[in-house]
């Protein structure tokens, strides 16, 4: 195994003991079709994979942690945490984007810093943990780079962001109004950036592909800065 993957394996806290089931979850099938006649395998099959046994732990996680929660708040809660957004942080956390395997026509058009194409990879390397080494070890990556920050009060949905934070200012006799304060990017990748006020003051501020995104994400900030708990 060459430094950069040891260094990878490192922010992973785990070494493999197969490393080519992590060459395998960094193998987009850009590179893997280029280099078909090699017989090199891309990562697609352990992304569906690692879908199911990050969707479990998640799942079993919510179910011993928030006795009184309903089914429904359950399953929202759960696709909140497996989303692409949540995914992504985890790969830009852990700088999975550098040692991705692309093809040329994916390296030149910005796969590395795609959010769908980074949160695909993290599935495919919770896949390769669990093939290596069993539930327990994909298990303890999730919870570590995932839930490590949930506590024992029910967590603010994402897409709750500005629902309660409407809720709560109304509640303090306050107005909530949001200004969009930029954006860059390409038009197929652009992003937002927007501001969230309270009586015109400003409470929190938010970036995101979209300018909803861009909301959610500012009224998150405007709760944790108001004492709510947001994850």
């Amino acid at each position: 195994m060459n430094d950069s993957l040891r260094e990878l394996e490192e922010r992973l806290g785990y070494e493999f003991r197969d490393p080519s089931l992590l060459r395998t979850a960094l193998t987009h099938s850009s590179y893997a079709n280029e280099r078909r006649a090699s017989g090199r395998v891309s990562n697609e099959r352990l992304e569906f994979l690692g879908d199911s046994v990050l969707g479990m732990t998640v799942a079993d996680h919510i179910y011993r942690h928030y006795g009184s929660m309903p089914e429904g708040r359950m399953t929202r809660l759960r696709a909140e945490l497996v989303c692409e957004q949540s995914l992504h942080k985890v790969a830009l956390r852990l700088r999975l984007g550098e040692h991705l395997l692309l093809g040329r026509g994916e390296e030149h058009s910005g796969g590395r810093e795609r959010p769908s194409l980074l949160a695909d990879a993290v599935e495919a390397v919770i896949a390769a943990m669990y093939l290596d080494s069993g539930m327990e070890t994909a298990s303890a990556f999730i919870n570590r780079e995932l839930l490590s920050d949930l506590g024992a009060a029910e967590p603010v949905l994402f897409n709750d962001f500005k629902t309660a934070l409407q809720e709560l200012a109304q509640r303090r006799g306050q107005t909530v109004g949001y200004e969009l304060t930029g954006e860059q990017g390409p038009d197929h990748s652009k992003t937002f950036s927007v501001r969230v006020l309270l009586n015109g003051e400003t409470a929190g501020e938010g970036v995101g592909h979209t300018k909803k995104e861009a909301e959610q994400a500012a009224a998150g900030a405007a709760l944790r800065t108001l004492g709510a708990y947001v994850p």
